[in-house]
């Protein structure tokens, strides 16, 4: 018996997700220049958006 194609899970990594990582929190926030590697403390993070890029609608 096969699964249904509504519950199998398809490339769910490759989807959005809203929370990130610590690991990346803390490389978003160094390539911004907003966290230095050998002093900061990875306890307390300031927030990080993710926001979805998507491309603009074709007229």
């Amino acid at each position: 018996m096969s699964i249904d194609r509504s519950l199998k899970s398809g490339s769910g990594l490759a989807k959005h997700r809203n929370v990130l990582t610590r690991a990346e929190r803390i490389a978003k926030l160094n390539a911004n220049g907003k966290f230095d590697m050998e002093k900061g403390d990875p306890i307390g993070l300031p927030k990080v958006g993710s926001r979805k890029v998507t491309a603009g609608k074709k007229k």
